[in-house]
This record gives structure tokens, sequence and C-alpha cells, in this order.
């Protein structure tokens, strides 16, 4: 395969067309649109898979496409076989792309970044959400699969800091998605591979950039985990994502990614400097939407006393005990007070709750606590749920 591109030889056909599947995508309120080499173009709308094209995209063709969409990184795409970047349709649309190879040819996902940032209230983010961006140090992690609709949270974190505050904010993702304009803040947005080699390299490098706010798009690995919990101890407010499901595991990932004789120092580092963890299930809603169901877990001394004692089961209670004192909430109270307000449907609520069988027993009005449980019985259906929520946030 020849890497080097000579672009005066494209005629971009094939970007045309994906650029046309791509705007009627856009007309239609979709998330991503799939191109497969060998197969047909296919787009999910509202949380499914759904065809967009009748003919075939041959193999010739998906590699073509990535020439045009590429051009002189077409190279660098061959010698990594994968590809992350920001597409910009025009200047209302821009996608996220990933561009890979796989045993048929070329394939690509195009994901929509909104250029809006959307507010708490279109989100419909609890309060306690916002009380995060009011914290002047400390470490915030906003969690969730993929597509549960994290990048949106933290954006409007940012957002909301923007507006408000007077700070130096920088943000270090792979890659930029939603483009921050200096407001109240200066914000210095830098995207790994083309800023700066690595998120950890970043990080280092941002300690001595006089920071108030670092925004981590997604701790990766022990180094950037050490380093980011480092600046929250320095004083530094820090934002960032992992691919967790709910808290419980959020504080168990961040200390197995050390050997066992570090993570008794780690879990003390954990618990002296997390602020919150606001962990996403994107759950679809009666009028067709997806609204997030969100496990809120909020800094307290129980909470601090539990990550360092490595009583991490108990987290959970500890969140639901702090409902109305602190505004924590567990998923299962977020998914029954969104079924209380009828925005989801009793199958939708049982279907992403943690625990199908306590959350029935709170729809009866009656207390699990007074329930005898088989300690050996599954904690539900979280996991096998964590797919699901392959959508970003739908604002409706």
């Amino acid at each position: 395969m020849n890497n080097e591109v000579d672009v005066s030889k494209l005629t971009f056909e094939q970007l045309k067309k994906v650029r046309a599947y791509l705007k009627k995508m856009i007309e239609v309120g979709g998330s991503d649109l799939h191109i497969k080499a060998n197969a047909v173009v296919r787009a999910r709308i509202n949380g499914n898979i759904v065809q967009f094209s009748g003919g075939i995209f041959s193999k010739d063709d998906a590699l073509t496409f990535a020439k045009e969409l590429l051009k002189g990184r077409f190279a660098e795409f061959v010698e990594h076989k994968e590809l992350d970047l920001v597409y910009p349709y025009d200047e209302f649309n821009r996608f996220r792309v990933n561009i890979f190879f796989q045993m048929d040819g070329v394939s690509a996902v195009f994901r929509v970044i909104p250029v809006k940032i959307p507010s708490f209230e279109e989100l419909h983010l609890p309060d306690i959400v916002k009380s995060f961006t009011q914290k002047e140090r400390g470490l915030v992690l906003v969690t969730g699969v993929t597509g549960s609709g994290k990048s949106t949270t933290l954006a409007a974190l940012i957002n909301e800091i923007n507006l408000k505050k007077k700070k130096h904010i920088i943000t270090i993702e792979d890659p930029i998605e939603f483009v921050h304009k200096d407001r109240g803040c200066i914000i210095n947005q830098r995207s790994v591979g083309q800023d700066t080699a690595s998120f950890s390299n970043a990080l280092r490098a941002a300690l001595r950039e006089d920071p108030d706010i670092i925004l981590v798009g997604e701790m990766r690995d022990k180094e950037t985990i050490n380093l980011a919990l480092h600046a929250a101890d320095t004083g530094h407010l820090v934002f960032s994502t992992l691919h967790t499901i709910d808290a419980k595991e959020t504080i168990n990932r961040i200390i197995a990614q050390f050997p066992t004789d570090e993570q008794n120092r780690v879990r003390l580092s954990v618990a002296g400097v997390i602020q919150g963890v606001i962990s996403q299930r994107l759950v679809p809603t009666v009028d067709g939407g997806r609204r997030a169901a969100m496990e809120i877990l909020v800094r307290t001394p129980t909470i601090e006393k539990l990550i360092m004692e490595n009583r991490d089961y108990e987290i959970r209670d500890a969140i639901e005990a702090g409902k109305d004192h602190y505004k924590s909430q567990s998923f299962d109270q977020s998914i029954l007070d969104l079924y209380n307000s009828g925005i989801i449907s009793k199958e939708q609520a049982m279907e992403n709750a943690t625990s199908a069988s306590d959350l029935e027993l709170k729809m009866n009005g009656l207390s699990s606590g007074n329930i005898t449980k088989d300690p050996n019985a599954s904690s539900g259906n979280a996991t096998a749920q964590s797919n699901n929520f392959d959508d970003v946030f739908d604002l409706k």
C-alpha cells in the first residue's frame, strides 16, 4: 500500500458521499454515522442502529475515502492502524471521528459534537452537580460507559466556571470536542497528538503553567492518575473521566491501577482529594428521547472514612443515606425519581437499575433494608446494561 497521498489526484467523491450521509443524519437528529468497507452505511438514531444507504460501500471506496479525509495524515493512519480526529462539517456541526482498519478494510465512526455547549438546565443536571464548580481544589470525576454523555457534562461544568469566575483553565483532551471561548476565564485547550505527546506529558507541564483548574479528558494510566492526584492535592481543581459504571467501581479502578504495595498510599490520597463522582447512564424516556440517570457521590466525612478504611462496598449505602442532607444519590434513587416524575417507564427503570429487586421494593414504598438478602446474590444488571448507553446526551 502506498502510504503517501497526492492530494492533487483526489476527486473527493467518496468524501462528498459521506458528507451527504452526515447531512441526512443531522436532519433526523442522529448521533453516530458508521462507515464500513463492504457494508451499507448505517447511523444511530435515538440509540438504535438503522440502515442509511441502499448500496455497499466497497473496500476500494472506503480506502479512497480514508485518503480524502486524512490527506497528509494517511501515512500516520496506516502506521497506527487507527486515528482520532475532529471533522468540521460546517460552522454549526462538528464530528469526533475514529477511523480504523478491520478485517474487511477501513471503517469510520462519526459522532456528533454539539457546537453549542448545553446548559445545566438543558441537561437536567441536579443542583448538586453545579456545586462542584464552586470548589477551589480537589478531584471531580465524571464516569460512565462510552457514549453516556461524560464529555457533555464536563463541558457544562467548564462553561459554568468560564461564565461565573476568573480563572486559568487548561484542558487536555483526545481530541478536543467542545470549544470554549475565553469569557471570564483564560482557557487553553490542548489536543493529545497535536498539541502534546500524551496526557501525562501535558499534565506534568500544566503544573508549571499557573492553572487554577485542569481538565484531563481521561485518566488512562497510572502515571496520569498519579499526576492528577498530585495536582488536586497541591491546590488545583481537577476534572477528569473514567470508563466505570458507578462510584464504588471508580474508587476501585483508580486504586487497582497501582501495585499492591502502593495501594494504601493511593487510597489515602484519593480519600483526601476526592470532591465528587458523577456516574451516568442514559435512559430512554417515554417521549422517545434520553435522560441521564446519575449516581452522585459527594465528599463527606463518612465517604472519606470508607475510602480510607477500604470499605468501598459500603459506599452505595452511604450515598443513599446522604440524599436528603448532602444531595448525593445512587443510580436507583435517580431512576426512581425519573420514574415517579413520569419521565421514564417502569420497564426502562427496571432494565437500567443497579438492583431491579431493590428498586421494585422502593416503587412499592418498601425499604430493602428490611429484607434479608442473599450475600451471594447478584448486585443487579448494571454491568450487563453497560453497552446500552451508546449515544450522546439527547436534549429533548
